[in-house]
């Protein structure tokens, strides 16, 4: 009794455990279908027909409202790790100062720019100090002529 007891408990544990472990799927953004995408002419179609066949864009641009973004995006998480972009689809349309399109480009997951905030190092241009260089670097330039927080050769 005790030892079906111990196998239940623990075929129970096993499945409670391996559920956390599951891979959750998402999509964010717009839905963009590969024949409305390309039912998107230059010197065909409008603002308005643009908007009738995809929808709202995502976002415009941010100097100009003549360019539509159109941004969707797929990824994956498997139990508790950061998500993986898995598909992502970015629909630019132009459009000129009369309202028609001007261009039409398509971008995929190839620009997605992978960032790991976890460093604990800024990375900066130019050479490299040691500890005593940043420390020392400085003796002798308190007070020199033309640099700040020198008082000679200003109005203060």
């Amino acid at each position: 009794m005790k030892v079906a007891l111990l196998k239940i408990s623990t075929a129970f544990a096993v499945a409670a455990a391996l559920g956390g472990c599951a891979s959750v799927r998402t999509h964010r953004g717009a839905v963009i279908d590969s024949q409305l995408m390309t039912a998107v002419q230059p010197g065909v179609d409008n603002k308005a027909s643009v908007e009738k066949l995809l929808g709202r864009p995502s976002f415009t641009g941010q100097f100009t409202p003549n360019e539509w973004y159109y941004v969707s995006r797929d990824t994956a998480q498997f139990a508790f790790r950061n998500p993986r972009t898995i598909k992502q689809t970015v629909l630019l349309v132009r459009f000129d100062p009369a309202g028609n399109v001007a261009a039409v480009d398509h971008i995929g997951k190839e620009l997605v720019l992978n960032v790991d905030p976890s460093s604990r190092k800024t990375p900066t241009l130019g050479r490299k100090q040691g500890f005593f260089e940043e420390l020392f670097n400085n003796i002798g330039t308190v007070g020199t002529p033309g640099l700040p927080g020198s008082n000679s050769g200003g109005p203060y």
